[in-house]
């Protein structure tokens, strides 16, 4: 059965347990701390090139299973593709089209899966962006409203402010905005799900003569300088690079002269965007986030020079990110609800329990973005 297994894999020295599906195991190192079950005869071939997608998308599809602890398996995993294959420096950076009926589709696959999946693992204001964690200490719910007062400040948000929330999501900053800095909000998304559940958390907190929530596409919006502040949390990470200059004449086109503009979003590790190395990047965009496009620090700072805006501030909020990732993710596991699995496909509807396929979906990229995000893993995806 040993001479089945590829023979580059047989001399590395991993902490890895190869547990074939007749029941033989085989240590790849010293007192393994991960275990691979390997359910599909095929996957063992597979072993010679263990990129990090064909790992994750086994595993998703259950062609393998893994036990250890989740932060133990994606470093054994990280360190098993890492002795096989190269970072793909030579991969050239990805341009795909981004039209407002593409970037609808990419918008609803990924955020119209159900509001109550999202309930299950997000904070109670469903912020879906990193937490801001001011001592280390705070729960996720702390940490994000903590957040949502870091942005405001950063804006100088003055009462009767005219606010304009780009990728507004469930409208969390919005209502935090107009509750607690006294702004007036007009807030945007693509996702039908999303806009539903928040304007209904609009009108039940009274602020509808204060927020505005609409389905609309940045690239409709009003280019008169109506807005005294803009910000863009998580959002043009769906943009595209070929519409980067575009994104950012919108954001100026919407402020007026004086106002501020706050991005916020995750940058690439490459100066030219091209997607991280051994398949992450490939595993998030079949996944999770189809048609997402990291650019570099450098080239969004670049266009929104050009687009007429001076940058007066920059944060990296990199470790921040990691620890949200670390709290999404034990919540996803550990709500009871998440793993009652149904045996359906990936979609979920109201309050149905998740599929397993899809929480393996979402815990495999959540738990792989993590040691990324402290600098441990590949991907250097920084938000």
């Amino acid at each position: 059965m040993l001479a089945q297994l590829p023979p580059a894999l047989q001399k590395l020295q991993l902490p890895l347990r190869l547990r074939l599906w007749d029941g033989h195991e085989f240590n790849l190192g010293p007192a393994p701390s991960v275990t691979i079950v390997v359910k599909d005869p095929q996957m063992v071939t597979q072993f010679t090139h263990p990129s990090l997608d064909a790992l994750g998308a086994a595993f998703v599809e259950g062609k393998l299973e893994l036990e250890g602890s989740i932060s133990e398996v994606i470093r054994v995993c990280d360190e098993l593709s890492s002795a096989l294959l190269d970072e793909d420096d030579g991969a050239q950076p990805v341009r795909a089209v981004h039209d407002k009926e593409t970037d609808a589709k990419a918008i609803s696959y990924h955020y119209d899966l159900s509001n109550a999946f999202y309930q299950l693992w997000l904070d109670s204001d469903m912020a879906y962006s990193c937490a801001y964690f001011e001592t280390g200490s705070e729960t996720l719910e702390q940490a994000q409203q903590a957040k949502f007062r870091h942005l405001c400040r950063k804006l100088r948000l003055q009462p009767g402010d005219y606010l304009l929330d780009v990728g507004c999501g469930w409208g969390g900053l919005a209502r935090y905005a107009a509750r607690e800095f006294g702004a007036k909000v007009f807030g945007i998304t693509l996702s039908k799900e999303q806009l539903e559940l928040a304007r209904a958390r609009v009108k039940a907190e009274g602020l509808e003569d204060q927020v505005e929530l609409q389905l609309l596409d940045y690239r409709d919006l009003p280019q008169d300088g109506r807005f005294d502040k803009v910000v863009s949390v998580g959002m043009f990470e769906h943009v595209g690079h070929a519409n980067l200059a575009e994104y950012c004449k919108v954001l100026f086109g919407a402020v007026k002269e004086g106002g501020l503009v706050m991005n916020h979003g995750i940058t690439a590790k490459h100066t030219d965007g091209r997607p991280v190395g051994r398949g992450a990047g490939d595993f998030i965009e079949k996944y999770v986030f189809p048609n997402g496009e990291l650019p570099h620090l450098a080239m969004i700072s670049a266009e929104i020079s050009e687009a007429g805006l001076e940058i007066v501030d920059v944060e990296s909020l990199r470790l921040h990110y990691a620890r949200t990732l670390d709290h999404w993710s034990e919540r996803l596991e550990d709500n009871p609800r998440s793993r009652r699995e149904t045996g359906a496909g990936s979609g979920i509807a109201h309050l149905a329990p998740v599929s397993g396929r899809l929480r393996l979906r979402f815990r495999t990229w959540l738990d792989q973005s993590a040691p990324d995000s402290r600098g441990e893993g590949a991907s250097g995806r920084q938000p």
